[in-house]
């Protein structure tokens, strides 16, 4: 089959490699419909996570159409239409019970593999999904495939953010960063009911966007955002900030808007060794700092179950498509902002695969 692989830094390769197999009686094989590009992807792109196997298929976002099954698959069968968490879930262990599948005893990211052990990724025509039943999400109807691919990560994400600020009608919130996750991030706390909400960033048309969904935009090149918050609150803060870009720069910005007693809520996949803020600044200023790795199959649930996603227009955000061979270019203008670009998913057409257990 035909997919995008890990070369080098900045090298993603159109390749072909072997057909995916069922590798236990709980796997399955999905035929990939949509895949994505995430901010998470670029990290990989530009070296800053090491370790990854040349050669290794790349992408965590992705639905789709299961095509085989092992035999001990209960929930699925052929020609079911399902979406993805980014990571796969047993559902049986102390923090799949918990509702913390995103850290299952026996989970995968999807795209990691390290000398030779791992689960390969979904930017590719099919894609083998361990522990179907308890990983893979139906992907009803009413429901389009743009929404169930944003629901496997982005709109999960973004959300998960917005849900631990503890979100308050009379609250003052921030968003910082208005890429795919800030974005839905605004989203989710527009739908909790945050009426007083602010987006920061640099890039004018993601600030726009912002807008649209429902933030006042704050284009942090063009002024001090910090003094501005202090100015609207009277110099006590905002109630809440969510940080959705990963940097050392970011993290500060957030723990400098918040009021004391706050909470900080961050999504960004964060590299770096330290904390923007010493523990004597946190301790002072009495916060509270939540942050890591979305559940995502959790909050996928919850979305669907609450109406959250029928309600909210989380498609908006996709402003580029296309093909499967055209990935290298894909990531290239997701990494460089051109054209606009917001999210950018990847249309597979797939061809016939023979798909088999392996012996």
């Amino acid at each position: 089959m035909h997919a995008l692989t890990f070369e080098a830094v900045e090298t993603i390769r159109y390749s072909t490699v072997p057909d995916p197999v069922l590798l236990s009686p709980s796997d399955v094989i999905v035929k990939v419909n949509l895949a994505g590009i995430c901010g998470s992807d670029l990290h990989i792109y530009h070296g800053r996570e090491t370790g990854l196997d040349k050669g290794t298929v790349m992408g965590h976002e992705f639905v789709g159409e299961v095509v085989d099954t092992g035999s001990e698959v209960k929930k699925f069968r052929t020609g079911d239409r399902v979406l993805s968490p980014f990571t796969t879930s047993c559902g049986e262990c102390f923090y799949c019970h918990i509702g913390l599948t995103c850290r299952c005893e026996k989970g995968s990211l999807y795209g990691w593999v390290e000398q030779g052990a791992g689960l390969h990724g979904a930017q590719a025509e099919y894609v083998r999904v361990p522990m179907a039943d308890s990983t893979l999400v139906p992907l009803s109807h009413d429901l389009t495939q743009e929404e169930g691919l944003l629901m496997g990560d982005v709109f999960s994400t973004g959300f998960f953010c917005a849900d631990n600020v503890n979100i308050q009608p009379d609250g003052l919130y921030v968003v910082i960063g208005c890429g795919p996750v800030g974005l839905m991030a605004v989203t989710g706390a527009r739908f909790l009911g945050a009426e007083k909400l602010y987006a920061i960033d640099t890039v004018p048309y993601r600030l726009k966007k912002a807008e649209q969904l429902g933030a006042v935009p704050l284009n942090a090149g063009s002024f001090n955002v910090r003094d501005y918050i202090m100015e609207i609150t009277g110099g006590r803060g905002a109630d809440g900030v969510m940080e959705a870009v990963g940097s050392e720069n970011s993290l500060r910005l957030a723990f400098d808007l918040l009021r004391p007693g706050g909470v900080l809520s961050s999504v960004g996949v964060h590299t770096s060794e330290k904390f923007s803020f010493s523990p004597v600044e946190g301790y002072n200023k009495n916060i509270t700092y939540k942050s890591g790795r979305c559940p995502a199959r959790f909050y996928a649930e919850k979305l669907i179950r609450e109406a959250a996603v029928q309600r909210c227009n989380i498609s908006s955000i996709i402003t580029h498509r296309f093909s499967l061979g055209q990935g290298s270019r894909a990531y290239e203008v997701f990494d460089r902002k051109l054209e606009d670009c917001i999210k950018p998913v990847l249309e597979v057409k797939s061809k016939k695969c023979e798909v088999r257990s392996k012996k």
